[in-house]
């Protein structure tokens, strides 16, 4: 069983060189391919979206919340 798994080691190590290597050689091909500026630009986008909505979000939880103290301060006469 040992030997087995050191020959599964042996195998998985020769296997993550030959990856090494070759990512080492296609690499810059591969970076190339990356649309960078239209992730970039979609990240902004989303990252923009959820902004306008956490402070619409925000905004009217405020409102609730100061109608709610009317409402109360009311109840209590102040």
């Amino acid at each position: 069983m040992l030997r087995g798994a050191g020959r599964a080691g042996q195998s998985a190590y020769k296997a993550s060189a030959a990856g090494a290597k070759w990512a080492r050689t296609h690499g810059g091909e591969l970076l190339e391919r990356i649309p960078a500026e239209r992730i970039e630009r979609d990240v902004r986008d989303t990252v923009g979206a959820a902004r306008e909505r956490i402070d619409g979000f925000v905004q009217h939880e405020l409102r609730d919340l100061r109608r709610a103290l009317r409402a109360q301060r009311k109840r209590m006469g102040i």
